[in-house]
């Protein structure tokens, strides 16, 4: 028997010896007899029952509190146990995000490296090509006769063409044959008055034709020696030369 079922039988126990003692008294002809003396049994009697009913509830009620107590404390680990499966969500989110991030910046890399890689090799095999055309170009228009023509006191126009043909060559005839006529019109020992250009060319200075040979004050021939190689150097070709001019008026 619990503590307080206990403590409810002895109060009932009381109840039930107060309400003989008095029914004795009376019985025996005590003083307080009479209709006060059995009210105020009475009223005793009623209160002492209402204490022991409220005694004997509290049993009950603690084993409620219990209750709710358990259950909250299961709320609460249930509370504890989802935030702690939510957290660990996360951070397995966040996680999976960075590897992810990592692997596409990787990923970005590397293809960003081979696009270079790429690009590099491409564009040396594309200078590599353009240097084997410009080679071939300037072998076609490279002198057919690279023999000093013999020095003559002077020099047809005619004569002068014929050593252009020969020395440029076919292909780059006329673009040369178009440029030496506007410039000099074929005259070897031509010479502009104001800014000293000399030859077939008009090279200026004129001295700039000595690194085709030192007689090139009164030869035709290295002139147009002189006169193909700038032109292949600076512009591919006498009709790379020609183009330029046709824009510029100059060369």
């Amino acid at each position: 028997m619990s503590r307080m079922s206990v403590r409810g039988f002895a109060v009932a126990s009381a109840t039930a010896v107060t309400t003989v003692g008095a029914a004795v008294g009376v019985a025996s002809g005590d003083e307080l007899g009479g209709v006060d003396t059995l009210e105020a049994i009475a009223a005793d009697t009623s209160t002492l029952t209402a204490d022991a009913s409220l005694l004997v509830d509290i049993p009950a009620a603690d084993t409620r509190v219990q209750a709710a107590s358990l259950t909250r404390q299961a709320e609460f680990h249930g509370e504890v146990a989802q935030s702690a499966t939510k957290r660990a969500a996360e951070e397995a989110a966040r996680l999976k995000a960075a590897e992810d991030a990592a692997a596409k910046r990787e990923a970005a890399e590397r293809e960003a490296r081979e696009k270079a890689e790429r690009e590099a090799k491409e564009k040396a095999e594309r200078e590599a090509a353009e240097a084997a055309a410009a080679a071939e170009v300037a072998t076609a228009s490279a002198p057919q006769s690279t023999a000093s023509a013999p020095v003559q006191a002077s020099y047809t126009k005619a004569e002068i063409q014929a050593m252009a043909m020969e020395i440029v060559g076919a292909g780059q005839y006329q673009c040369f044959s178009n440029i030496i006529e506007r410039e000099s019109g074929w005259n070897h020992t031509a010479t502009n008055p104001s800014s000293g250009a000399y030859g077939l060319v008009q090279a200026l200075p004129a001295s700039k034709m000595a690194s085709a040979g030192a007689d090139w004050r009164t030869n035709p021939a290295t002139q147009i020696k002189w006169g193909l190689n700038y032109m292949n150097e600076r512009y591919g070709s006498p009709c790379g030369a020609w183009e330029f001019w046709q824009a510029n008026h100059w060369y």
